[in-house]
């Protein structure tokens, strides 16, 4: 079934995506005519697992500098939509970095980034290849596998039945490490992450890979000019910024460097995924733990009405 993309929540990310893509401006007057005239294009769909548990991702996920701009400044969300500049600016003077590990495959043409490494797990993902649209049904958080309301602002928990999730040999691939510290390590799916937030200017709705943005120490103003440059996608190419396409994905979250007591958050689409010690509203339930997960990516599997 085609979903229909309405900019009615604070990034609006995927809307953004979906009118740029033909000059249009992000208005709900462009994104209802774009479903009315009922033209179709796919979308890639990450599933991020850990354990049991799965969440069906289509927009990001981000841990470190972007993740704790988009969850923590929801203590300032009267400031309306000011408020990610207003606490980007916080963080930026009392930066933090993590400890932590990256794993990828990559993409070709990207094989050179990072270090050789093994499948970091201890066996292959299986999942299934049988329609994800069947059996589904609206579940309790609680449950196993979850998937993202692509109008950000909104979650809704689906437990998919039959689907597990890409089955994919990942023992067999080619893998990539890159050792932290980290200031943000970002995953997109789209190239905008919000309307004025160009995250990824090279992604592609349905190539089968999510694109990677990585920063690494980055001194302070060069992070200011960067983050200042996220509108137009210039802080890709920042000396500081690893940006490669990515088809499989691992992350082992570690704690801050100059504080060992305190972790990270990890969130995806807007929702957080899990909260780490020491981390805003820490003591409230998360769908993950804080550590390893991984993601894959299924090429095409949803669609959405699109301008053309």
């Amino acid at each position: 079934m085609p979903l229909g993309v309405v900019p009615a929540g604070t990034g609006n990310g995927m809307a953004k995506s979906l009118l740029d893509s033909v000059g249009d401006p992000c208005a709900i007057s462009n994104a209802v005519l774009a479903i009315i005239r009922g033209h179709k294009r796919q979308l890639d769909v990450a599933t991020i697992t850990q354990g049991e548990t799965r969440f069906f991702s289509i927009l990001m996920l981000a841990w470190g500098l972007i993740a704790d701009i988009d969850i923590e400044s929801e203590k300032y969300r009267w400031m309306g939509s000011a408020r990610l500049d207003f606490y980007a600016l916080c963080r930026l003077f009392n930066l933090r970095q993590y400890n932590g590990r990256v794993s990828f495959v990559p993409a070709p043409g990207f094989e050179s980034c990072g270090e050789s490494t093994s499948y970091p797990a201890k066996s292959t993902i299986k999942g299934n290849n049988s329609d994800p649209s069947e059996g589904a049904h609206v579940s309790d958080p609680s449950e196993g596998a979850h998937v993202s309301d692509p109008s950000e602002g909104s979650h809704v928990n689906l437990q998919t039945l039959n689907y597990q999730g890409p089955e994919i040999n990942l023992e067999n691939m080619n893998w990539r490490v890159i050792n932290g510290p980290f200031i943000s390590v970002w995953l997109h799916n789209v190239p905008w992450g919000a309307e004025d937030t160009m995250a990824a200017p090279d992604a592609k709705f349905s190539d089968g890979y999510l694109d990677l943005i990585i920063m690494k120490n980055c001194p302070k103003l060069h992070l200011l000019s960067m983050l200042s440059g996220l509108s137009n996608g210039e802080h890709v190419k920042s000396p500081y910024v690893t940006y490669l396409k990515v088809k499989a994905f691992s992350l082992e979250p570690g704690s801050r460097t100059k504080d060992q007591e305190k972790e990270g958050i990890i969130d995806s689409d807007g929702e957080v995924l899990a909260r780490g010690k020491g981390t805003y509203k820490c003591e409230q339930k998360a769908l993950m733990a804080y550590d390893k997960l991984q993601i894959t990516v299924d090429r095409g599997l949803a669609t959405l009405f699109t301008p053309l």
